[in-house]
Order: C-alpha cells, then sequence, then structure tokens
C-alpha cells in the first residue's frame, strides 16, 4: 500500500472508529433519557446502506465517511405528532439535554481510557532514551554529551525515547528553561537546562525541534558480532571490541565508523585500525572486501555487526495499565489545555495546528509502526475531539452546552435568533480554524 493510499485508508478508518463512537455517546443517552432517535448515521451524504430497527430508528452508512450525526425528534425542525411529544428532545429537562449533549465527548474521553489501556496491555515497542546533540546545536551548548541517558525531563521520569521526546515538545510550545536529568555512559548522573527561551517565537515545534538539536544516539563503536571468515575475524578481531579509530580518525559511533570505512576504504582497502579490548589499545590491519551482501549494492565490508539498540516497552498488567492509562489521559488532556491557552495568548504559534492531511499522515505512519501504536494515535486524536467538542464555540457541543447553562442561570431558553446568530458565529470561527489548519499542512508539505 503507498504512502498516499495507506494515508486515506487509515485516515477513514480513524475517523469511522472515533466519530461513531461519539455519535454512539449522543444515541445511547439520549435513549436513555426517552428521546426518540429518528436516524443513526455514519458518514454523510447519501445512504449506500440502511436499515430500519425495531425500535424505529433507522441505521445507515452514508457515502461521505468524513463523520456521522444522530438526528433526534426535534421540535425545532418540524411539527411533532402529539402522541411522540413525550420523545421529543427539547420537551426534556435542561439536565437531560445537557447528559445527552455531553455525552459526545464523554464516550470520547472513554474510548481514550480503554485505548491507552489496550495500548499498556499490549506493551508499546519503544527504545531507551539514550542520546546525542548535533554538533554547536541548543542541547550540545547545553551539555548533552553522545551516550546520555534522559531520566527526567522538568522533574517527570521518562523510560522511553518517545515519552522524553512528547514532553520536550509540550515545553517548547512555552519557550522556557526546560530541566533535564541525564546520566552518562559511565553512570554519572548530573542535571542540564536546556534555555528553550532563547528560541525565537512565532514558529512550530519542528523547527524548534531541529535548533535544539536533541537526537537518539546512534550505537557505540563497538564490534557487537564478528563474523568468521570475514576481514575483522582474520585481522584478530574479538566480538566486544571497542573500536577507536580508523586510519588515525576518530571512530565515535558505529555510524561514523561505518562511514570512515566507505571513505578510507575507497583510497586503500587495507585500514589500520585501533581497539580497546578489556581496557588494553590493540593495532591491527583489516583488508576490506567490496562486495554485495543479501542483494544490497556493493560496498566495503569487514564482517563487523553493530550492537542491537536497547529496547524499552511499555508492559503492564491490567491494574497497572489502567492506573497508566488514567495518568496518560490527564497528563495529555493538561497539556492539550495548556497548548490552547498558550495559543490564544501568542505565547505559542498557531502553526502547530495540524489539520486532516496531517492526521492521515501520523494515522498511515503510526499504523505501520503495530497496533500499539496505531492504538496510541487513536487515544490522542479522540481525546483532542472531546476537548474540540467541549469549547464554548455555537455548533459544537460546547457551544449547545453554553446554551443550557445560560438557560440554567435565566430560567428560560436562549432564544431562537440569538441561537441563528451564535450559529453563524461559530461556523465562521470553525471554517477559519480549519483552513488554518489546512493551510499549514499545506505549507508543511511544501517545505518538505
Amino acid at each position: 500500500m503507498t504512502s498516499f493510499f495507506g494515508s486515506v485508508f487509515w485516515l477513514l478508518v480513524t475517523l469511522g472508529v472515533l466519530v461513531t463512537f461519539h455519535e454512539f455517546g449522543h444515541y445511547w443517552v439520549a435513549r436513555r433519557c426517552g428521546v426518540k432517535v429518528l436516524r443513526f448515521s455514519v458518514g454523510f451524504g447519501r445512504a449506500i446502506w440502511k436499515r430500519v430497527g425495531r425500535d424505529g430508528t433507522e441505521y445507515q452508512i452514508a457515502a461521505i465517511p468524513l463523520g456521522g450525526y444522530v438526528k433526534m425528534l426535534d421540535a425545532r425542525e418540524g411539527e411533532v405528532d402529539p402522541a411522540l411529544r413525550a420523545q421529543e428532545f427539547t420537551g426534556k429537562s435542561v439536565w437531560k439535554r445537557i447528559a445527552i449533549v455531553a455525552a459526545g465527548p464523554g464516550f470520547n474521553l472513554i474510548f481514550t481510557i480503554v485505548a491507552f489501556w489496550a495500548m499498556f496491555m499490549l506493551g508499546k515497542p519503544d527504545v531507551a532514551p539514550v542520546v546525542t546533540a548535533t554538533p554547536n546545536s541548543m542541547a550540545a551548548v547545553a551539555g548533552v554529551q553522545p551516550g546520555d541517558r534522559i531520566l527526567a525531563v522538568d522533574g517527570e521520569p521518562v523510560s522511553t525515547w518517545s515519552d522524553s521526546m512528547a514532553a520536550v515538545a509540550n515545553a517548547l510550545l512555552g519557550r522556557q528553561p526546560l530541566p533535564l536529568t541525564v546520566r552518562d555512559a559511565d553512570g554519572a548522573q548530573r542535571q542540564l537546562v536546556l534555555p528553550l527561551n532563547q528560541l525565537p517565537a512565532g514558529q512550530d515545534v519542528g523547527h524548534y525541534l531541529d535548533t535544539l538539536g536533541l537526537k537518539l544516539a546512534p550505537p557505540p563503536a563497538i564490534a557487537a558480532t564478528v563474523m568468521a571468515g570475514q576481514p575483522a575475524a582474520l585481522a584478530g578481531m574479538q566480538g566486544g571490541d571497542r573500536i577507536v579509530s580508523v586510519n588515525g580518525k576518530a571512530a565515535t559511533d558505529f555510524l561514523a565508523f561505518g562511514e570512515l570505512v566507505q571513505k578510507e576504504a575507497a583510497t586503500s582497502p587495507t585500514l589500520a585500525l585501533v581497539v580497546n579490548r578489556n581496557g588494553q589499545p590493540l593495532k591491527m590491519d583489516v583488508t576490506t572486501r567490496f562486495e554485495s551482501l543479501q542483494g544490497q549494492p556493493a560496498r566495503w565490508v569487514m564482517g563487523v555487526g553493530s550492537p542491537v539498540t536497547e529496547l524499552a516497552t511499555l508492559h503492564y498488567g491490567p491494574l497497572r495499565a489502567l492506573g497508566a492509562s488514567l495518568e496518560t489521559t490527564w497528563r495529555n488532556t493538561t497539556q492539550t489545555f495548556s497548548m490552547l491557552g498558550k495559543m490564544l495568548t501568542g505565547e505559542a504559534s498557531t502553526k502547530n495546528l495540524s489539520g486532516v492531511i496531517g492526521i492521515a499522515e501520523v494515522a498511515n505512519a503510526s499504523a505501520s509502526m503495530g497496533l500499539p501504536w496505531f492504538l496510541q494515535f487513536l487515544a490522542l486524536v479522540s481525546l483532542s475531539l472531546a476537548i474540540l467538542n467541549l469549547l464554548p464555540i455555537p455548533v459544537l457541543d460546547g457551544g449547545h452546552l453554553l446554551y443550557y447553562l445560560v438557560e440554567l442561570v435565566k430560567g428560560s431558553p436562549v432564544s431562537e435568533q440569538v441561537m441563528i446568530v451564535g450559529q453563524y458565529i461559530g461556523l465562521a470561527l470553525l471554517f477559519t480554524l480549519m483552513g488554518l489548519a489546512f493551510y499549514n499542512d499545506i505549507h508543511r508539505m511544501l517545505l518538505s
């Protein structure tokens, strides 16, 4: 499946699952509050499949799979049969109407907790936060050294690379100095401060991350395996040897070692290596071979395998997974509201907003990484949908809840004229937000 079609497919899966669950929340609570549901639709537009249930509700799947809706018996949309007036939406108490409207975001929140719980139960494959810094970058100037392991970000313990970068990315929005606790390869622990306050305002997190220069450290220059009969083994290299230099040039990590081999062997196939074995330096001459291995393009080889990247899988039992799910949901909720607040006050750039294109790309990428990663993605999008729908913008659930709160205070419903004006304002705000997010997606695509 190509990247484009994969993105489209997983976007439809994401929207289909999350929007359907959101609308099911409205449907389920409406039924229990005695409101008659006329139609439950997955998607918009012309129905491609439908049936009428025993309860009289029409269930359908529509042609445009970018949402869904629940149509209830509502006096504002036409005459209501007197025999069904007791099942009409506006005739219910304001508290029942609040419960029905809040159920959509509420079900998205429930989905988030369940998805995170399932992710922790399955175990999310990740790597340890062993890092390095791009030379002369902000992280390098702050003191990050190759092989440092991140232990905590702003005082919060982290154990995986993705959690570390999620915490750093959230801090980048506020551009405040960020404390890091790290441990070097020798076990010494130290405190660093990333001076994020020196970053220029008005850029997205991607640009800030490039400036920061914090990245996963390549494997160390250690011969984890030495293949029998290959040049390195014939020269006397053993598994566990730390490679110090090639032709007098330092091998800082395994990636740099590989690049040195290709560069130096192109001049002369015989390379002068210095290795460290049990604390003692050893010199050896290795005559490389130019050949193709396993169908790959031909290159200079000596038969040395790199160390395996250290994995850090988060895998919990049912009870601990539930606690981790609730904690993760709360942390992401507070971070999302914090980000919205920073955008409103200008502390964070609106360039960080992503639209449907960005969501589709991340959906495809997370699905390709396995079910636990896709569950995490679904949980985060579901949480975003819950928060977005609770914003007090007319046409969203939060706008309706605002009307009902006003009704509780003044003792009567908001006038139809006010609701119409609010609807136009809400649509304008919503389309502005969607347009900005879409523009950001296109801009990022053009830059890449």
